[in-house]
């Protein structure tokens, strides 16, 4: 079983950064896939960002060049680097990894950002 822990999320002014960290708990080993979701109020669950194992990113549109995310595989941690934080950025977080055909969800942690 794998156990998710987000940490980082809080207020921030527009234009700020924050950094969400995610920690996996449990034997992960082999090929893996580590990725942010966010919800804002009455929307769906979209996609952020996702980093595989071997380090090959990908990005939403809308956080393409504001946003980073990384790992360390030796601590099972994935990070997601929040630059030029937007209103519209407001949402909970959520961490996720794809390993072995499952899906492991984090509780999420709330991002609010204001004007």
């Amino acid at each position: 079983q794998v156990q998710l822990v987000e940490s980082g999320g809080g207020l921030v002014q527009a234009g700020g950064s924050l950094r969400l960290s995610c920690a996996a708990s449990g034997s992960i080993f082999g090929f893996n896939v580590m990725a942010w979701y966010r919800q804002a109020p009455g929307k769906q669950r979209e996609l952020v960002a996702t980093i595989t194992s071997g380090g090959n990113t990908n990005y939403a549109d809308s956080v393409k060049g504001r946003f980073t995310i990384s790992r360390d595989n030796a601590k099972n941690t994935v990070y997601l680097q929040m630059n030029s934080l937007k209103v519209e950025d407001t949402a909970v977080y959520y961490c996720n990894i794809n390993w072995i055909g499952a899906n492991y969800w984090g509780q999420g942690t709330q991002v609010t950002v204001s004007s």
